[in-house]
């Protein structure tokens, strides 16, 4: 009986010990963690995207908040899921964080077949920055409205293409909700990222895209694109010429559509580690810097604690199984 105590011993000290010694390379008994060494921010998109822009500007106050350096490193494909696996296979040190968003941490779950992650297998630690998207189209497409779009389309017969910045993220399921209510039909492109897909909008190789409206603000003020609406069924004070698609027509109704991003650490990090990231999020997404550099991006800053934004991802994930299924999608990762 005494052998089999101390075997049971031994494996308790066992699962105990790898925390602990995580938490001895940094984390104070108060909770004040700071890395001690250098921490990357896995971006699950390709360079340039929202989702990399909020992450290079979250490593560059983290670096001067820990004196660490703080890297920013996409590693994009398959709508956000390689990147996100990588942190989610991480080591829970605190040295590798997620910079997630709508399509990988919700969307995903419903949507993939295979997918090598749950929702169990990271950590939430704060959301970062919410916007609508935007229904932007290239200066040689007539359509000035909504309803003259639907009209433009349903004249091009399926001829016509929209880019996203990748299957399953909220731009795909945009266009292909848009599609579905009114209608009408147009190739998918997807790319990896925003950045090559705008690329490709602005050449004419694609028509239209419901694009994040922080990347593509620039674009439509600069004359390079034309925006036609935004997604969110609340107007956007920072684009306050812009009506809400749901709005323009009758069978456009129902759809709303609000994209966020936020960040992630793998699942069995340490309470200290997460505490302190979000204390540091905090500060950041408080910092008069922060906010002004978001408003040029018309995106809001949308801090909550981890409690906070693991039941706002939840809300999300369950939201998106609905429109999924009644549209009736399902994918393989790729």
């Amino acid at each position: 009986m005494k052998r089999l105590l101390s075997r049971r011993s031994a494996l308790a000290a066992a699962t105990i010990l790898p925390v602990a010694n995580l938490l001895s390379r940094g984390a104070a008994a108060d909770g004040s963690w700071k890395p001690s060494q250098g921490v990357r921010i896995v971006v699950p998109a390709a360079p340039g995207g929202t989702t990399d822009i909020v992450a290079r500007l979250l490593a560059q106050y983290l670096q001067q908040a820990w004196g660490q350096s703080c890297v920013a490193d996409n590693k994009s494909g398959a709508g956000g899921v390689i990147g996100s696996n990588e942190v989610v296979k991480s080591a829970p040190d605190g040295l590798t964080a997620l910079m997630g968003n709508i399509g990988p941490q919700s969307i995903a779950y419903s949507l993939y077949r295979n997918m090598p992650y749950g929702p169990q297998s990271l950590a939430p630690v704060s959301c970062v920055i919410t916007a609508p998207n935007v229904l932007v189209v290239h200066p040689s497409v007539p359509a000035k409205t909504v309803p003259e779009f639907v009209a433009w389309l349903k004249a091009q017969n399926g001829k016509a293409s929209y880019a996203s910045s990748g299957t399953g993220q909220s731009p795909h399921l945009s266009g292909a909700w848009f599609l579905q209510l009114t209608g009408t039909k147009a190739e998918h492109i997807p790319y990896r990222g925003a950045a090559p897909a705008l690329q490709d909008l602005m050449a004419g190789v694609t028509q239209f895209f419901f694009d994040n409206l922080t990347s593509s603000i620039e674009f439509v003020r600069a004359g390079k694109l034309r925006a036609l609406g935004i997604t969110s069924a609340q107007r956007n004070p920072l684009t306050p010429d812009l009506v809400p698609i749901c709005e323009t027509m009758p069978e456009l109704k129902p759809f709303d559509v609000s994209t966020w991003f936020g960040v992630f650490l793998p699942a069995a990090t340490p309470k200290p580690i997460i505490e302190s990231y979000n204390a540091q999020m905090k500060a950041w997404l408080n910092d008069p810097k922060t906010k002004e550099k978001f408003e040029q991006m018309a995106g809001f800053p949308a801090y909550g604690t981890p409690e906070e934004f693991g039941k706002f991802v939840n809300a999300q994930i369950a939201l998106w199984k609905s429109v999924i299924d009644k549209e009736g999608l399902q994918l393989d990762v790729n």
